[in-house]
């Protein structure tokens, strides 16, 4: 069985301490950075699958971090925040990140989401189907190579960008209501999730539509949820 390297960021050490615990007991290898910049470098000399970056911390936050490492992985990124930050997890959504989970957290919690996480990001698209290549408009998904194209040209998505963009393309035509879409891709029960589905909605707009303020493919169904159009 494969071992999959975890990359946790936090400035206080007594919490990546305690992370690391509750991962190796689940398999996982643990690299430790208590900032930013010590982050970045973790990621040039190892082979990192997923990460936990804290928000405040010293020489480099988890924001700036975050919007470094989108620059070139789209490795899953999960913002751990202060419960009162609620600022925090939306700018850590909007720069790149896949989830967010309050400090203090449930290391059940915590570890459900990196799960979560890692499936989707080492087994997407493994439904089988004759057709592994997904077509609409200029939109092409496929489904072996884990790629989408826009108009031919390549383009990069995360984990959870990819697993929404997948779930809506592979149902053209039928709305999916945001807690559909949050217990589909996250494969849990969905609490509160509006704020978490619409940043990705808005990002994969963002990456897939000519002019994202009038969308041609991802549209929104008020009070109902979003499709992809059959086009």
């Amino acid at each position: 069985m494969e071992q999959f390297n975890i990359l946790v960021c936090d400035d206080d050490k007594s919490i990546v301490d305690a992370i690391e615990i509750y991962l190796k007991q689940e398999g996982y290898a643990v690299i430790k950075a208590y900032n930013g910049l010590e982050a970045l470098r973790a990621l040039e000399e190892n082979e990192i699958h997923l990460i936990l970056m804290d928000v405040m911390m010293p020489e480099m936050d988890g924001l700036k971090a975050t919007v470094a490492i989108r620059e070139t992985l789209n490795i899953p990124i999960i913002i751990l925040s202060a419960k009162s930050e609620d600022t925090d997890k939306i700018l850590g959504l909007n720069f790149g990140a896949d989830d967010y989970i309050t400090k203090p957290f449930n290391p059940l919690e915590l570890l459900a989401r990196v799960k979560s996480l890692m499936r989707r990001y080492t087994a997407l698209g493994s439904i089988a189907e004759k057709n592994n290549i997904i077509r609409i408009g200029g939109i092409e998904l496929d489904k072996d190579a884990k790629e989408v194209r826009v108009e031919g040209e390549k383009i990069k998505l995360t984990a959870t960008e990819y697993g929404i963009l997948q779930l809506l393309m592979e149902n053209a035509g039928k709305v999916f209501s945001i807690d559909e879409i949050y217990e589909k891709v996250w494969n849990e029960a969905s609490f509160a999730p509006e704020n978490t589905v619409s940043v990705h909605i808005r990002r994969i707009r963002e990456k897939i539509e000519i002019n994202p303020k009038e969308p041609r493919y991802l549209k929104v169904v008020w009070g109902i949820g979003y499709k992809i159009e059959k086009i």
